[in-house]
């Protein structure tokens, strides 16, 4: 029986993110023989976190560098750990892949290198293509990660503007022997789209990325148009010989997030509805699908019966129109407030998986039957509030914000709506 809805949904995102630390899934894909020298490398929210599993369960000698965001960073004693900005890159980002490049240089084919990779390893790993500005990249991610373009669209342009994504990074490790250890935070678990797949081939391309730009608008500098019609731009395919003896592993993934989280559901006497990990969207408008079929629950008992919950993953979109604060995952809870206004049954939670929802302190947010009533006593208009993107301030005020902290893994976005 369900005691409390509130505190239930929060054990329940929390044993989510339990079930993809790099500290309890990293053991089970290393090979048998874990006593050769290694060379770790990496980048990414979770990277500093499997350095330090990495560290716990290879018994040979290793060394290296890798990159993580402000405030996720991770104890090592062999592994260099460097902060660096996400999601827009920043200066150090820029040098510290210099280094991570300078590593790897002149390997032989008795070398091995370990890849660290998890998501958020695009904007750190931010060295631009030779013919592109620092500034310039910078500049379009940040409009880019504005417009509503999805997370393929975005990695395509970042590896056809880089010198490290798109299969560059395994170029410049060739001949060692490559093994990438990832967390997926895309739709798919498409290994080119993780961290814009440094180490793996790439099956986008140039004009992609020129037409992914014309779509959303993005101003288009003339040295990045030239060098985008320019085949050096392309990035690494198939058929190219670094990835010869390359080999890459996924360790955790969303969809063993939301397994968790459904197990420990049906453990309290639910009935359990999981519409994916693979959501994809403007977060309002799939909020408004969620809230459709949560009000027909309620009404028809279909197509599950009460009490129950719907649990789903992926990545959503926030197209950027106003000047507020707020990620999807709370845009998402807002939309849907608007949507169920104060039915009594429904209770919901929305959050990122790394403890960072968009660019705030928050990991999400909660809504409860009294969220609405809240707002109408504080004269909160939710209808403005979303017109801005200004979720963030409206949760704060409703005091429904959910303040994890960097929880050092990320398999992206966690909704469980509950249904008594």
């Amino acid at each position: 029986m369900i005691i409390k809805p509130e505190d239930f949904l929060i054990n329940l995102f929390d044993m989510a993110v339990q079930a993809v630390l790099p500290k309890d899934v990293l053991a089970n894909y290393l090979p048998n023989d874990t006593n050769k020298p290694v060379i770790v490398i990496g980048a990414g929210k979770a990277a500093a976190s499997m350095a330090g599993a990495l560290e716990q369960h290879w018994q040979g000698p290793l060394s290296g560098l890798v990159i993580a965001p402000y405030g996720h960073s991770h104890s090592c004693e062999h592994i260099n750990v460097i902060e660096a900005a996400h999601p827009v890159p920043d200066e150090t980002g820029q040098e510290v892949t210099k280094r991570i490049l300078q590593l790897v240089k002149n390997l032989t084919k008795s070398d091995l290198v370990i890849c660290l990779i998890s998501g958020g390893g695009s904007s750190l790993l931010s060295l631009p293509a030779p013919s592109i500005n620092f500034s310039d990249k910078k500049v379009i991610t940040k409009a880019l990660l504005k417009s509503g373009a999805n997370i393929n669209e975005i990695n395509c342009v970042r590896k056809h503007l880089s010198a490290i994504k798109g299969g560059q990074l395994a170029q410049a490790c060739f001949p060692a022997t490559i093994h990438t250890y990832a967390i997926s935070d895309v739709p798919n678990d498409e290994a080119s789209t993780i961290a814009s797949g440094p180490t793996v081939a790439d099956p986008t391309t140039s004009d992609q990325a020129l037409k992914i730009l014309i779509k959303y608008k993005i101003n288009i500098p003339d040295n990045v148009r030239n060098w985008l019609n320019n085949p050096q731009s392309e990035t690494l395919k198939e058929d190219h010989p670094a990835f010869i003896n390359n080999k890459f592993t996924l360790i955790a993934t969303a969809k063993g997030a939301l397994n968790a989280a459904q197990i420990k559901a049906k453990s309290a006497g639910l009935n359990t509805l999981v519409l994916g990990d693979e959501i994809e969207g403007e977060s309002k408008e799939i909020a408004r699908e969620h809230a459709a079929l949560s009000l027909n629950i309620v009404k028809n008992n279909q197509p599950i019966p009460t009490p129950c919950i719907i649990l789903s993953g992926g990545e959503t979109t926030v197209t950027v129109k106003g000047n507020g604060r707020g990620g999807r995952n709370a845009e998402f809870l807002l939309s849907l407030a608007i949507a169920l206004q104060h039915n009594k049954n429904i209770y919901a939670l929305a959050a990122d998986t790394d403890g960072i929802d968009g660019s705030e302190n928050n990991a999400g947010c909660l809504l409860t039957p009294l969220t609405y009533q809240i707002a109408k006593s504080k004269k909160l208009n939710l209808e403005t509030y979303l017109k801005n993107n200004d979720a963030y301030s409206f949760f704060q005020a409703t005091e429904q914000l959910i303040v994890t902290g960097p929880t050092l893994t990320n398999v992206n976005d966690f909704r469980a709506i509950l249904i008594l």
